[in-house]
């Protein structure tokens, strides 16, 4: 039965019992003085110096340490040209792989496209890797600086296998020169080395995002503004990086020069890492707030121990005194109505009064609303997955597509990958218009200074997304109707298809920048990388959910001497078909999201404390902006 707080003796016996104990050390939980809380607000040097007890006591007089300013728009604008490095070195592999599968591998149009979804996929679900050594253990500075060294192995792999083992002849792989059949040496290095890009860049990603948040005080009275400012340049930064990879990097690997993009690729890479390590000394820096795995696996195991209590009143819940909170470094998190079963997981019995505290019997309020805000956010990840599947269209079927338009002007023929120049384009474009023009003039209308908000964002993505889905369908059609028999490709010009990549590229401001926010604002402080891996894992799981809508559609429609909607030939085929079908499903998908976003409710943290722990590095202090 749940034990309500009716006597000042029965708190000073809760409180007695506090101070006897503490949370296992290995789950990240324990109880600090106030004196060791360091505030973000003014940040104290604690000289910690051994008495007789062998305790540290506090030297109030020698414990304040000049300190010099770090973070900012400074760091953070350093942390934006990394992103944008790293982009270029990422997509000059990436954004041609499926061309390089099909003319020197040798793969079939299907086979390709689904190879490029599994691993574009696995790249963003590395994220989650990245993500969690982050959160728990490296801290956001360390973990990018591996993974970054893990991306540049990866590409310096991948130039030695193709110089020595893929491209061969010289220049083979143009779409005319056939290359020689790959050694098996070479094609298990080639995956090696793309699948160590993916692991690098995937871990890289959304820590980066994060370490660049983190720049920014959250007790600076404009912190949220600046936030939300540095969320939409960062995906600024990531499409400027991928222009140059998608115009001429791609240029050069269409006409068969591969080892030297890739160097390029490489070289990138490099310079990236060594920018990222030059602001080293005045990066603000926060600590790792230990693995939330076993903490979120408390609260449910401490519910389910407690599944016939009722349960208690908010104010009788378990939580520490005072603005410091269980997990080390993290902000308390108000109660929420919402999950109210997990909630006995935070009610107070007769044998949580006796004996030492239980972390697995029972959890603060904080704890278990952390727990809460990884369920909430769930539906709404999940409403993003159809979206992430038209994204991944790009890389694949809309290549395939231009790949057989008329794209030669002249002498001069243009690759098809790199019309998703214009997705970059539009992006740029789409992200000043967003910023200056239609954030003040929607604040002014809705009273809400974001001009939108995140939700709100996202789905006018998924909207312009499904739109993208037609326009690409109606494209094919009119691409059909100009085929010579006979003839690979059809006389249509390749740029009926800008109005596809425009319409991704404005719904991306619109779903990407949306989601980095979300996701990364309603994270609690212990999982922020976390939340930012959301946004990438939705791109993996869209990526995955293609193939496998791919597979379903080609076993269905490939029966008999039908060749199916996506076929080798793709004259032969209909794959505008398969592009109103993604149209369909996105819509059906845009309809559970409003109800998603209509019944979330936003996380409440305890604004009476934002201080936050910062970590300590080369002995000096790190304060805030």
């Amino acid at each position: 039965m749940s034990i309500p707080f009716r006597s000042s003796l029965f708190l000073v016996s809760y409180k007695n019992k506090l101070s006897m104990a503490s949370f296992d050390s290995s789950n990240e939980i324990e109880l600090k003085d106030n004196a060791e809380i360091i505030s973000s607000r003014q940040v104290e040097a604690v000289n910690g110096s051994e008495n007789t007890d062998g305790k540290k006591k506090l030297d109030t007089k020698s414990s304040l340490i000049k300190k010099q300013p770090s973070g900012g728009w400074t760091y953070a604008s350093l942390l934006l040209v990394n992103q944008g490095l790293a982009t270029l070195a990422f997509f000059g592999v990436g954004v041609n792989l499926v061309l390089f599968l099909t003319r020197v591998l040798e793969q079939d149009n299907a086979d390709a496209a689904n190879n490029v979804s599994k691993w574009t996929g696995t790249v963003y679900l590395f994220s989650l890797i990245g993500a969690f050594l982050s959160d728990s253990y490296w801290g956001r500075y360390l973990t990018c600086a591996v993974f970054q060294l893990v991306l540049v192995l990866g590409l310096g792999l991948l130039s030695l296998a193709s110089w020595l083992f893929l491209i061969n002849p010289a220049g083979c792989g143009d779409g005319v020169k056939v290359c020689m059949p790959s050694s098996s040496v070479g094609i298990a290095i080639f995956y090696l080395s793309i699948y160590l890009i993916a692991f690098g860049y995937g871990g890289h990603q959304p820590t980066i995002a994060t370490f660049g948040a983190d720049q920014f005080d959250d007790s600076h009275p404009k912190a949220a503004e600046l936030k939300a400012a540095f969320f939409c340049y960062f995906y600024f930064a990531l499409n400027a990086g991928s222009l140059f990879s998608n115009t001429i990097l791609v240029y050069y690997e269409d006409s068969g020069k591969w080892t030297l993009g890739f160097l390029a690729s490489l070289g990138s890479a490099i310079l990236a890492l060594v920018l990222y390590m030059l602001g080293t000394p005045r990066y603000r820096y926060l600590k790792a707030y230990g693995n939330p795995l076993p903490r979120v696996g408390q609260v449910f195991i401490a519910a389910y121990r407690k599944w016939d209590l009722a349960p208690a009143d908010a104010n009788t819940l378990y939580e520490l005194e005072g603005t410091q909170s269980a997990i080390k470094g993290s902000r308390k998190i108000l109660h929420s109505d919402d999950f109210r079963f997990l909630d006995k997981a935070a009610t107070v019995t007769q044998n949580d009064l006796c004996g030492p505290n239980n972390p697995w019997r029972l959890c603060t309020v904080t704890q278990v609303e952390e727990a809460k805000c990884v369920l909430k956010m769930l539906p709404i990840w999940l409403c993003t997955i159809i979206y992430s599947v038209i994204f991944t269209q790009m890389a694949s079927l809309f290549v395939e597509q231009g790949d057989v338009m008329a794209a030669k002007f002249g002498n001069f023929h243009l690759p098809a990958a790199s019309m998703s120049a214009f997705d970059i384009c539009s992006v740029l474009i789409c992200t000043g218009i967003y910023r200056h023009i239609l954030v003040p003039l929607a604040g002014k209308l809705s009273g809400n200074p974001k001009g939108l908000t995140e939700l709100q964002r996202m789905g006018i993505g998924l909207i312009i997304g499904m739109f993208a889905m037609i326009a690409a369908g109606v494209t094919e059609i009119q691409r059909l109707k100009f085929v010579t028999p006979g003839e690979k490709r059809s006389s249509l010009n390749i740029f009926w298809q800008i109005p596809q990549y425009v319409l991704v590229g404005s719904s991306e401001v619109f779903m990407y920048v949306g989601q980095l926010e979300f996701f990364n604002g309603q994270a609690p402080d212990g999982i922020k990388s976390f939340g930012s891996s959301l946004c990438m894992a939705s791109i993996s799981l869209g990526n995955y959910v293609s193939s496998l809508l791919v597979n379903m559609v080609m076993g269905i429609t490939a029966r008999g001497e039908s060749p199916g909607w996506i076929p080798a030939d793709l004259n032969a085929g209909h794959m505008d078909r398969f592009y109103f079908l993604i149209a369909g499903l996105t819509a059906i998908d845009f309809v559970i999201y409003v109800f998603c976003a209509k019944w979330y409710k936003c996380i409440n943290l305890d604004a009476s404390e934002k201080g936050i722990q910062l970590e300590e590095q080369h002995n000096d202090v790190l304060g805030k902006v």
